[in-house]
């Protein structure tokens, strides 16, 4: 990742919490993790289980991909993906060193630990200085090259584990890359039309950040949050997550849904800097997850984003006279530094004017959390 993006960071230290809890020895929800959704908000729907409404399951070698693409995105934001390309080994290895390395002891994690102005390492997530209580889960942030903190965590093996992880970091970047085109392609966007895209139309400067997570089992799942509802500050997220459920979306007029674990798929989301690209047209979804009382659940994202220095604005196909631009450019070394600031309000902050069309931030949206 370029240098910019650290210097994001750096401008905006987060200063958490640093102890770490070993949730194996717990055997209830301490006061600190037990949150409380608003009664009065109308999405508030503890589990997603009980809504009907499935996120689309999209089948990359169907002729009509570009089309289903294009739907999922301007109605959900978010769909999963089948024969993507990405080998079944590659995925399960990628798993195990996720599960590995969250099984360590914590003292031995704690020598990894990322600092309040870095990127890289052990800890919680960025998005917990936002909120009063804590949350159920742990991550680990790999950007570049991991050998440093894998080193120190198993000192007799962790070239092997580098190696799957740069192979996992090669195929979701030609994943990306692809995903960009069939998402631009469906809205009539060609190679012509996005110069950044490099000379082979590969996004081959694009900048990217790998981020494991680990939920582990819960004593009391139901008042437990495992991640805080939030968009992605990418351009869109592709998620491996193992057979354990958790992850929920939030779809406009029905409320949360689960996305359930599909053999073989992965999740694709948008983010926020490809709804400024669309000029709204696809929306950034706002998600959550969850906790499982019995399972632990384990996650990859491979959060990816333009180079660091490229101004990301509606692109001019997209805007006109009954399509004004909704956005103000922003690069995303600039934008990472406004989430810091606003967090979920932070595409509102980049805003021009409201839409003419009906459609709704999902900054706009009613989606408060009290703890209790």
């Amino acid at each position: 990742m370029p240098a910019g993006l650290f210097d994001a960071f750096r401008a905006h230290p987060v200063n958490l919490d640093l102890k770490h809890q070993d949730f194996t020895s717990l055997q209830d929800l301490p006061d600190s993790y037990a949150w409380t959704q608003l009664g009065g908000d109308e999405h508030y729907n503890p589990t997603g289980d009980s809504i009907s409404e499935t996120v689309p399951v999209i089948d990359l070698s169907d002729p009509n991909a570009l089309n289903l693409i294009g739907r999922a995105c301007k109605t959900w934001g978010v769909c999963q993906v089948t024969n993507h390309g990405v080998p079944s080994t590659l995925l399960d290895n990628a798993e195990h060193i996720t599960n590995s390395l969250f099984s360590l002891p914590v003292h031995q994690k704690l020598k990894t630990s990322r600092s309040p102005e870095s990127i890289s390492g052990y800890g919680v997530a960025r998005i917990s200085s936002f909120f009063p209580k804590r949350m159920w889960s742990e991550g680990f942030t790999i950007v570049g090259s991991p050998v440093e903190h894998f080193r120190r965590l198993w000192p007799q093996d962790y070239s092997r584990h580098c190696d799957g992880i740069k192979e996992y970091e090669e195929e979701m970047k030609k994943l990306a890359g692809r995903l960009m085109w069939l998402v631009l392609g469906s809205l009539g966007i060609t190679e012509e039309d996005i110069e950044w895209a490099g000379p082979k139309g590969d996004f081959h400067e694009s900048s990217a950040a790998i981020q494991l997570n680990h939920y582990p089992a819960c004593p009391d799942p139901d008042r437990a949050m495992g991640l805080a509802p939030h968009t992605d500050s990418t351009l869109l997220t592709i998620l491996h997550q193992n057979r354990t459920s958790g992850l929920q979306v939030l779809k406009e007029g029905t409320g949360w849904v689960t996305v359930p674990p599909v053999p073989g798929g992965l999740v694709f989301n948008i983010g926020d800097l490809l709804h400024i690209l669309s000029n709204g047209l696809y929306p950034s979804v706002l998600h959550r997850a969850k906790v499982n009382r019995t399972h632990q659940r384990l996650s990859i994202a491979y959060l990816y984003g333009p180079p660091s220095s490229v101004k990301i604005s509606p692109l001019s196909k997209l805007v006109g006279p009954s399509q004004p631009p909704l956005y103000r450019p922003v690069t995303w070394n600039e934008y990472l530094g406004t989430k810091a600031k606003h967090f979920n309000k932070a595409l509102s902050s980049v805003r021009l004017c409201a839409p003419l069309n009906g459609l709704v931030d999902v900054n706009d949206h009613n989606n408060s959390v009290t703890v209790g």
